[in-house]
């Protein structure tokens, strides 16, 4: 799905006084199920689902764009984007909604708000699924994030990113064209006279290093095990560098009804339209009673 025909948002209003966009997509034939809410990665939007829209008729799905993403206001206090206010805003959001209960699929940031949400409020989920996060990142991972986050690109139009991130992302995804990577560019970014600006505001970045200076990471893995008698699984991209290979397993190993797909040919993130990847999703959301 093109930019050009990507739905309108509809908006909330947080606790707190921001305008946050969803895209409510409402099948014209819905199947009964109840609704799929796709939360984005750390500096992406519901954009971020494009691929995966067309795989799933007949059942909702609402696409948010977290605070500071996309089409939804940015926080004066940046240091409200943090994992378990975004939780809140979900909250509010499906509340705003009247929807007592849905099912989760969380792309990386997404997933560790899910996570946050089966910890706090699983009365209010169906089933979870986490796109190529867990609970533990490796530092080369968040390394890599921190070298692009924030900041512009050097690229000056889509075309020029799009051949960027071909380069830099090719060996991670072999198999990619750069008609893929030219639609992820413009996603990433607006295209403005004097070159790409962020769909995102800038200051994640000050709530990433301001959350670092605060001290160690939280122990995320009781976070996870919260999702333990819920329908839920986990998809890898093969070459990952945010959800290792040992944390794929050890997963598996401490919850040991979690479905689990390693995706080939993908790094961080699957697109979510691959077969595995799709046969996954679906058959979680089959489960839900």
């Amino acid at each position: 799905m093109s930019e050009a025909t990507w739905p309108n948002p509809a908006y909330f209003t947080t606790s707190d006084g921001l305008r946050l966009a969803y895209v409510d997509c409402m099948p014209t034939e819905p199947d009964g199920s109840v609704p799929l809410i796709c939360l984005a990665g750390l500096t992406r939007d519901g954009q971020d689902f494009r691929y995966l829209l067309p795989h799933m008729t007949g059942r909702r799905l609402i696409l948010l764009d977290a605070r500071g993403r996309g089409s939804s206001d940015h926080a004066d206090d940046f240091t409200t984007y943090a994992v378990p206010v975004e939780a809140r805003d979900v909250i509010e959001m499906l509340d705003h909604l009247d929807i007592a209960r849905a099912a989760v699929l969380g792309t990386s940031r997404g997933g560790m708000v899910a996570m946050v949400l089966a910890a706090t409020v699983k009365e209010r989920l169906a089933a979870v699924v986490l796109n190529d996060v867990g609970p533990e990142i490796p530092a080369g991972g968040v390394d890599r994030i921190m070298a692009y986050v924030g900041r512009r690109p050097a690229a000056k139009t889509h075309r020029e990113a799009a051949k960027a991130l071909s380069a830099h992302l090719g060996s991670d995804f072999p198999d990619v064209p750069l008609q893929r990577w030219l639609e992820e560019a413009q996603t990433y970014y607006e295209q403005t006279d004097d070159g790409l600006a962020l769909r995102y505001d800038k200051r994640i970045r000050d709530a990433l290093l301001a959350q670092a200076e605060a001290g160690p990471f939280p122990d995320l893995w009781p976070l996870f095990m919260a999702l333990q008698g819920l329908p839920c699984g986990v998809i890898r991209g093969e070459n990952s560098d945010i959800l290792s290979r040992d944390t794929f397993s050890e997963m598996q190993r401490r919850l040991p009804e979690l479905e689990a797909v390693e995706v080939a040919n993908r790094g961080h993130v699957p697109f979510l339209d691959e077969p595995a990847a799709l046969a996954l999703i679906k058959n979680v959301l089959d489960q839900i009673e």
